[in-house]
């Protein structure tokens, strides 16, 4: 006589709840990480406008140069 079990057995069906919340908590943390890497700026990356300020700080540029690079950027 079979019993409501099916032939895997009573110890089975936990570790196929445990797989598929698994999964679904992966494809859950994938999916926040590859929309936070696809914002602009959200990595620590920088900017165009930003890298040029840096340069302007330093005093690698001057003024009137850091003015028409901004300007080209801000296009």
């Amino acid at each position: 006589m079979m019993d409501n079990m099916g032939w895997w057995g009573p110890g089975f069906g936990w570790i196929f709840m445990l797989l598929f919340w698994g999964i679904v908590i992966l494809g859950i943390v994938t999916l926040v990480r590859w929309l936070a890497q696809s914002r602009p700026g959200s990595t620590g990356e920088k900017t165009p406008l930003d890298i040029l300020k840096e340069r302007y700080a330093r005093g690698e540029i001057d003024r009137e140069e850091y003015e028409q690079k901004r300007v080209d950027l801000e296009k």
